[in-house]
């Protein structure tokens, strides 16, 4: 094990006084990564269930804001200490490690409380709800030489794998234009939903963590919270990282110099009904300047209309000098087919061990994960930029390296925001 770990689970082992939480009391030193779950139910749950199959792994933690979210956990986790704040969850010490499965408003303030006190995260997609935050994870993660893993599972399948081979392989030569899209959108009236008694259940102020005060409505808890600015990014947020990781792992990506959206009317409160985005990347070595398009909603690339491929769910097309590569989660395809027949990846990039367990592993290794907050923050930075570009209703043309879109003043409060009183980061 690595010295930090070291270290942590001697001061947990001594640390045996009787204020000590019970967690901290009853473990004994041991070689097992101890995680502290914030947020348990829907995504949390499968997180969980996840961490509980690597044998390396102990869960002496979590913590929730919603009781009617969490009895799977504690039924699953009996032992566990449980918490409603993260903060009291995370100062209590005797971690190791925290995952985040929270809404997106409140990743960046539980990952950068873990990472601040020396703690390997592990962070829901998109990792921050503002470009500024992913940046700050980032950096954070970097200084302190923590294990970090952002929660795109699809990383770790064979698929992804095999079309990032070919791509880089040059089989349908240099890629210039890259397309990825997602049926489906999380939208809204535009408008406030109605203000409800809070169930008794939920801490309502813990949830609403570093965003501005509101009333508690029903449709903002468990789930549809990302249909509204204060709390998610609508489709894009949602579901553009796990599309755009692949075109940003196999073309090696990382910050565009220009960002254009356009999309259905811009309202204040809720998310869009369709985004078209075009990400602008300059030239990577010997790699050419390529532009990335998004759709969500009902948009598709015009070569479905063309006819030029076939029936397709959600997914990615790679448009190179040679032919096209067409993948979605489970499956890919060469066209035009008769010119790729019996070509595919080499398989030199090994077979994932699972998302999850991969984390682990590294925390007790020290070995680099595949999706660390380094690579996944500037991929998250991307997507982000992208919602900037729509809600504020001009191109972005953006240096990531003080990151500001210049001249576009209206970007700036979606770039970085602010945060209600007794939640600010210093």
């Amino acid at each position: 094990m690595n010295a930090h770990m070291t270290r942590r689970h001697f001061l947990m082992s001594a640390a045996t006084t009787a204020a000590a939480p019970a967690f901290l009391r009853a473990a004994p030193a041991s070689e097992r990564v101890r995680v502290g779950v914030v947020g348990v139910g829907n995504q949390g749950a499968y997180n969980w269930g996840e961490l509980a199959k690597v044998p390396s792994c102990e869960i002496v933690a979590l913590c929730d804001v919603d009781e009617r979210m969490t009895g799977n956990a504690r039924d699953r986790f009996p032992k566990a200490a449980f918490f409603t704040d993260f903060r009291k969850m995370i100062d209590a010490k005797g971690l190791d490690a925290v995952l985040c499965a929270t809404p997106d408003h409140n990743h960046f303030h539980v990952t950068h409380r873990a990472l601040s006190e020396g703690l390997h995260a592990y962070c829901e997609k998109p990792l921050t709800h503002t470009v500024w935050e992913a940046r700050q994870l980032a950096e954070l993660a970097t200084e302190k030489k923590l294990v970090t893993q952002m929660g795109t599972q699809i990383h770790a399948g064979d698929n992804y794998r095999r079309v990032v081979e070919m791509i880089r392989k040059g089989v349908i030569g240099p890629v210039r234009e890259v397309h990825v899209w997602v049926g489906g959108a999380f939208n809204g009236n535009g408008k406030r939903p109605d203000a409800k008694s809070v169930p008794k259940e939920l801490t309502w102020d813990l949830w609403l963590g570093p965003a501005a005060e509101r009333p508690y409505a029903p449709e903002y808890v468990p789930f549809y919270w990302r249909r509204y600015w204060a709390f998610g990014g609508g489709k894009m947020a949602d579901m553009a990282c796990h599309h755009m990781d692949l075109p940003f792992w196999a073309l090696d990506l990382r910050h565009p110099t220009k960002v254009t959206a356009k999309g259905s009317p811009v309202t204040e409160e809720t998310g869009a009904d369709w985004i078209i985005c075009d990400f602008e990347f300059p030239a990577r070595g010997e790699l050419p300047a390529v532009t990335l398009t998004w759709y969500d909603g009902d948009k598709r690339p015009r070569y479905f209309a063309e006819g030029k491929l076939p029936k397709w769910g959600d997914g990615t097309l790679f448009v190179g000098s040679k032919g096209m590569l067409l993948a979605g989660y489970g499956e890919r395809r060469l066209l035009p087919e008769e010119a790729f027949r019996g070509v595919d990846g080499d398989h030199s990039i090994p077979k994932s061990i699972g998302h999850h367990k991969e984390w682990v592993e590294a925390i007790k290794t020290g070995a680099k994960t595949t999706c660390n907050f380094d690579y996944s923050g500037a991929l998250t930075e991307s997507v982000l930029l992208g919602v900037v570009s729509y809600r504020a209703g001009k191109s972005l043309e953006w240096d990531a390296k003080t990151l500001q879109a210049k001249g576009v003043r209206e970007a700036d409060p979606l770039i970085r925001k602010s945060y209600r009183k007794g939640w600010e980061i210093t």
